[in-house]
């Protein structure tokens, strides 16, 4: 792979920023292809095997690296409750449902693997999981990028906007993990 262009590079912050679950990176991932400017397979690939490999690393922490990492959760117990909640109410699901979920997406396998879950069981379900919620947002992304493309465009003639768009999101995502994770009276 040349590192000389831009597309390179896209290729290389997709494996990066997929193994963190972005489907930010992800669907970006799919307006580029779109564009001309990478391969929506190859992209989709890279993307799909670093989020899998991203979601087994955390795992593989919450099963083998438990005392380590217990420091940088304690201020997250009421995420872990919420993680754990979703874990025994919908089983394997949940593995699916966590990629979508920005707060608790990292919190899941983590909670799965303090519970004891299947190292293997867990790695079986994950495949499915990451193929479905990279092709979900990555073709999402592709097949909607004219629109998403004069968003971009109209964002660019009215910068204001995109600040009271990106605060809104935060805000939006904020004031829901605060309600899911708040204590009942």
């Amino acid at each position: 792979m040349d590192f000389s262009t831009l597309e390179s590079w896209g290729y290389l912050a997709v494996a990066f920023f997929a193994f963190g679950g972005s489907l930010f990176i992800v669907a970006a991932a799919g307006v580029f292809s779109f564009m001309g400017h990478m391969d929506l397979t190859i992209a989709l690939t890279i993307a799909t095997i670093s989020n899998y490999l991203g979601d087994m690393f955390l795992f593989y922490l919450g099963k083998y690296q438990k005392k380590e990492i217990q420091p940088y959760f304690a201020k997250h117990k009421r995420k872990i409750a919420l993680a754990t909640l979703i874990m025994r109410k919908y089983g394997i699901w949940a593995i699916f449902i966590q990629k979508f979920l920005y707060g608790i997406k990292t919190l899941v396998p983590l909670s799965m693997a303090l519970s004891k879950y299947d190292f293997k069981k867990f790695g079986f379900y994950n495949i499915f999981a990451s193929i479905v919620f990279i092709l979900t947002i990555g073709l999402s992304a592709y097949y909607s990028s004219e629109f998403i493309i004069s968003v971009f465009s109209y964002i660019k003639v009215n910068p204001w906007i995109a600040p009271l768009i990106l605060f809104s999101i935060i805000g939006m995502v904020w004031l829901v993990m605060e309600n899911m994770t708040k204590k009942k009276k």
